[in-house]
């Protein structure tokens, strides 16, 4: 049986795949990054997040979260109030840290392109888990930019250290791609 396949558009070759266009990913991966970085910085600069009064912040915004679950078409859906009720509302000092050291993360490796992919794909999870909560702000928008830089995670990080990074890890750039190998059985002739 011969392998099928389906090759991308060349619209997404080019901008998944064609390192003249890593200018674009770098523009947003900065912005993208330096959102997350702030916001990071922020939380860790205020009691409320780190420090002396770490998780009360956090405890505020999941008890108006879990306001939202009420009526017809509630803004915070009843499984995601359990995990913030459940999982998150008892160790708020916890995630406290962790979102503000996530954030941190984030910012740092989307604007040195490190590890550009994984970043990106923490990032929308982060603005997913914002999102399900019902704060929208600026999420929609980094969730799709975000989006776009796990898709892109290949040329994202070119014009940062992903190009010098990711070949020692054994994910090496090449200039071409190699043909797929093909099995041609021998001809046989009848005697």
């Amino acid at each position: 049986m011969e392998m099928q396949r389906i090759e991308d558009p060349p619209l997404a070759r080019a901008l998944f795949g064609d390192v003249r266009w890593a200018w674009i990913w770098l523009i947003l991966r900065v912005y993208v990054g330096w959102q997350w970085l702030s916001e990071g910085i922020e939380k860790a600069q205020t009691p409320a997040w780190i420090g002396s009064h770490a998780g009360s912040f956090l405890t505020m915004w999941i008890t108006k979260a879990l306001t939202k679950t009420q009526g017809a078409f509630p803004d915070v859906q009843g499984w995601y109030a359990w995990f913030l009720s459940a999982i998150v509302l008892p160790h708020t000092v916890f995630w406290s840290y962790a979102v503000t050291f996530g954030e941190i993360a984030v910012g740092l490796a989307l604007i040195l392109g490190l590890f550009t992919g994984i970043a990106a794909f923490f990032g929308t999870t982060m603005n997913a888990s914002y999102l399900l909560a019902g704060t929208v702000s600026v999420n929609p928008i980094l969730f799709a930019f975000g989006s776009l830089l796990v898709l892109a995670w290949k040329t994202a990080g070119w014009w940062g250290l992903d190009r010098f990074v990711l070949q020692r890890l054994g994910t090496p750039w090449k200039n071409t791609v190699p043909a797929p190998e093909t099995h041609v059985p021998p001809v046989v002739h009848a005697a």
